[in-house]
């Protein structure tokens, strides 16, 4: 990659930022003697490794909880714990997998300024801010509900688009998801891949995401950094995102490399993004600046990633209003999700806005929230077992498995394509009755197992 000297691979922005870096990343320090347990490190990304110890007894664990959880956690070190653990409903957001897929829609107009768009470079800026702009909602230390196998979700009324995911493989866990408005295609298949490290967690975003801008036909490919999820357990949970995002266009070589910074001391360094957009031959030709939690700017540059004379930072994006001292830390795009006005009015019994411990879990009924989640867990333990005893085989409904394998930073992953059925169901549901204000549709009964193909192996 020929990028500018002021940093390889990093940028100029990044460059005026690499002497705070330098010190390291965010101060940790192993609080051993104090909690009587090896290996704890704790992170407090706005202060230094003095405060460890205190920082240790902060977060939304009670002392006999988090003891209890820690001892079980230790022997899950090294490895993958996306779906291997049961986890307590009070680690938990009242939103599933297959929803926050469907936060990356919140700026979708974004995606309707680079179809629009007729330079090149200026399309990247407006498509790659639109993949910098769902970080601020991944910041969120709460854990979604993993979805039950044919479990989709359904969005409408938002920008003019049509948002499917479906949950399309329970071990491992894989998701696939479509959207179309009539500006872009977006398609991703995500197979998300974790590696516990004691107080923290590493989560690698194995998949694959694709844009298809319709104005010219443009296929833009989308490479994001891995997120690590801090204090676990012990201290308050944070999330950071170090490393790089690359979104390429596929059809003409061009691309766009944006640095997130990691957290220093003292949160220096903490959100910040900065890189640039290349043409296909790798000459720098607009750089770009910002912080991911606040707002992201672009100027032209030179060869040399240098401003070029007469122009000026340009704001692309910034972040909405969002409601004060939320629960959830939920954006009022993310309420506008589990709420049933963006739901179609033939809704599938499969959508995840009718879970039933998602929903108890929404109205702070913690204890029903926990009894509803082992009960679906169980029963699609018990599904399984009746598709093995008689030799089936599960097959989503709206996407189809493929040949293509396509490989990531972190590994292979099989791809999913959405199949258009839900297109003739959707179409075919809108000239039909049936429940269409939120009380009929709250009433539907969740059930992603009836709407699973099975065939015998």
């Amino acid at each position: 990659m020929g990028s500018p000297k002021k940093n390889e691979n990093k940028g100029f922005f990044a460059a005026m930022t690499s002497g705070f870096s330098m010190f390291g990343s965010a101060m940790s320090r192993s609080v051993n003697g104090l909690l009587a347990y090896e290996g704890v490190e704790v992170i407090n990304p706005d202060g230094g490794k003095e405060d460890a110890e205190e920082e240790a007894q902060r977060g939304r664990w009670k002392d006999e909880e988090r003891d209890s959880y820690w001892k079980m956690m230790q022997k899950y070190i090294g490895s993958d714990i996306t779906s291997m653990v049961t986890l307590p409903v009070i680690i938990f957001e009242p939103m599933t997998m297959l929803q926050k897929m469907a936060e990356l829609m919140e700026y979708s107009y974004l995606l309707d300024q680079a179809d629009e768009c007729e330079d090149p470079y200026l399309r990247l800026v407006y498509a790659s801010s639109w993949a910098i702009s769902v970080y601020y909602a991944y910041q969120r230390t709460w854990k979604p509900f993993n979805p039950i196998l044919g479990e989709t979700y359904e969005m409408a009324n938002h920008g003019g688009i049509s948002f499917l995911s479906e949950q399309v493989s329970h071990h491992p866990p894989m998701s696939a998801g479509h959207a179309e408005n009539e500006h872009f295609t977006y398609d991703v298949t995500s197979k998300l891949k974790t590696k516990l490290l004691g107080n923290s967690v590493d989560v690698y975003p194995v998949g694959r995401t694709r844009v298809t801008l319709k104005k010219d036909g443009v296929v833009l490919d989308l490479v994001p950094p891995l997120t690590k999820i801090h204090n676990l357990i012990f201290g308050r949970t944070w999330v950071d995102s170090p490393g790089e995002m690359v979104m390429t266009n596929i059809t003409t070589g061009d691309k766009v490399v944006l640095y997130f910074q990691p957290c220093g001391w003292f949160g220096s360094g903490r959100y910040e993004v900065d890189g640039y957009v290349y043409s296909a031959d790798e000459e720098p030709k607009i750089m770009m600046t910002g912080k991911w939690n606040e707002k992201i700017s672009y100027q032209p540059c030179d060869a040399e990633g240098e401003p070029l004379p007469g122009t000026e930072l340009k704001e692309v994006w910034h972040v909405a209003d969002v409601p004060k001292n939320d629960k959830f830390q939920y954006t009022h795009f993310a309420h506008k999700i589990n709420s049933f006005d963006t739901a179609p009015s033939k809704l599938l019994a499969s959508d995840s806005r009718l879970r039933p411990d998602r929903y108890a879990l929404e109205q702070g009924d913690l204890s029903k929230a926990g009894s509803e989640k082992h009960s679906l867990e169980e029963r699609q333990r018990a599904e399984k077992r009746t598709r093995e005893t008689k030799g089936q085989k599960f097959t989503p409904r709206w996407f189809d498995l493929t040949d293509e394998i396509t490989s990531t930073p972190w590994g292979d992953i099989e791809i999913y394509q959405y199949n258009g059925k839900y297109t003739e169901h959707r179409d075919s549901a809108a000239s039909s009755s049936g429940a269409s204000n939120a009380e009929d549709l709250k009433s539907i009964e969740f059930n992603p197992w009836q709407y699973g193909n099975v065939s015998t192996e």
